[in-house]
């Protein structure tokens, strides 16, 4: 939920951005800001170049908050991974790392038992049989 709202207040703070700079071209042609510190000059409104400006920030705003909303979304995606330990298999269920069989109890009420799947099963076996006549060279 936490980061949820850091995502969230980023585009909120993009879109506030954007509204301002917009708002800021408005208001320059409108009081005429350029006018009032540098020359008495007064001259009428004119409204093609504010238009113009606003829809250039509109567009690049528009290309800006695609992207921002794709790597948003990818790391909303991202983030639903589960972190395995590569060393211990540990699991980090909750900014918690701990044995899978605890993850098992808390996450899913499940209880979990041992055992070996025929691949590894064989595996060992191969080991085994291999440590044996090791074993027997070494005797004779």
């Amino acid at each position: 939920m936490k980061k949820n709202s850091q995502l969230t207040r980023i585009v909120l703070y993009q879109n506030l951005g954007f509204l301002g700079i917009m708002a800021i071209c408005y208001l320059d042609e409108l009081l005429k800001l350029p006018m009032l510190i540098f020359s008495e000059h007064p001259f009428a409104f004119l409204y093609r170049r504010p238009t113009v400006e606003i829809l250039l920030v509109l567009a690049v705003w528009f290309l800006v908050s695609t992207s921002t909303r794709r790597i948003l979304e990818r790391i909303r995606y991202l983030e639903k991974f589960m972190r395995v330990c590569s060393w211990c298999r540990k699991i980090n269920y909750k900014g918690e790392w701990m044995p899978l069989e605890q993850f098992m109890r808390q996450g899913f009420d499940t209880p979990t038992t041992h055992g070996i799947c025929t691949e590894c099963l064989h595996k060992q076996q191969a080991v085994a049989e291999k440590v044996k006549e090791a074993r027997k060279s070494a005797a004779t």
